[in-house]
């Protein structure tokens, strides 16, 4: 069994002083870069949404962030502008380590969101990771990172559809925590076999 560590989402703008922060964002980066030598194989994810992305609560006449609209694909929170290509809000935290196998972006379609690291936010256009892992004969995953509740939920629940075994390590990951999302996710990654370490 080949055992991979996909780093989710640690860049600037989801760490303190970012446009969409995480509380305590930047906490995770040191025990993340401290378990990177333990794993076969270090995947790291990156937000990379073009600007005006569909997304963005700034694409939306009278909207504001965090409200919740409906799009083709489903419902879908507005967020602050964030993450965009080549930004500095985009790039990672300048203490993480980016020496990994594969860094994946995602969210670069402009008309849908992607949360999770293996499919877009319609749950079918996927993002290339399966196949990756695949190749490699990867087949065991510890998901990290952030948020805990958004990404890293939607990339563990979609890991472990697809028939990986899937660890979330909750002490390197941090949540947003919107009206009790933490607890919906964590219950949502439990029902969906995902071991929360």
């Amino acid at each position: 069994m080949t055992h991979a560590l996909i780093v989710i989402d640690v860049q600037n703008d989801f760490c303190p002083g970012g446009a969409l922060a995480v509380a305590g964002g930047d906490e995770i980066v040191a025990p993340i870069n401290a378990m990177m030598d333990e794993f076969d194989a270090v995947i790291l994810t990156q937000d990379w949404h073009p600007a005006a992305h569909s997304s963005f609560a700034s694409s939306h006449t009278g909207k504001a962030p965090f409200e919740m609209i409906e799009m083709p694909y489903g419902p879908q929170v507005l967020w602050p502008d964030h993450c965009i290509q080549g930004s500095h809000g985009a790039a990672f935290h300048p203490a993480l380590r980016t020496d990994g196998d594969l860094i994946l972006r995602k969210g670069f379609r402009p008309a849908i969101d992607s949360y999770s690291a293996f499919f877009e936010n319609d749950h079918k256009t996927p993002t290339g990771l399966k196949g990756y892992l695949d190749t490699r004969g990867i087949d065991r995953l510890t998901l990290v990172g952030l948020a805990t509740d958004f990404c890293v939920h939607y990339s563990a629940v979609d890991a472990a559809k697809l028939g990986f075994d899937v660890t979330v390590l909750m002490k390197a990951c941090k949540a947003i925590d919107m009206d009790g999302s933490r607890a919906a996710a964590e219950n949502a990654m439990r029902a969906s076999g995902v071991v929360l370490a």
